[in-house]
């Protein structure tokens, strides 16, 4: 479930997506690696990689990231 009572707001889909998307708006190149920004989330949003990946899997469904040809994150905004 996305949003839950249960679950503290910080390691909700809609704030780590929210984080993801701030760094992502932050690089100038259209396409950045997948560490890259798990690095910069991590700064200021302390996650772990699974959620991190779950974050990422829910942005693409959503429209907002796609996959590189490389395998990198590619920003569709």
């Amino acid at each position: 479930m996305i949003v839950s009572k249960d679950v503290n707001p910080k390691r909700d889909f809609y704030h780590l997506g929210a984080k993801v998307i701030e760094a992502l708006s932050a690089e100038d190149s259209d396409t950045v690696d997948f560490f890259d920004i798990f690095q910069k989330v991590n700064l200021s949003e302390p996650v772990s990689l699974n959620l991190y990946s779950h974050t990422l899997a829910w942005l693409y469904l959503l429209g907002v990231i796609d996959n590189s040809e490389k395998g990198n994150i590619k920003k569709c905004f």
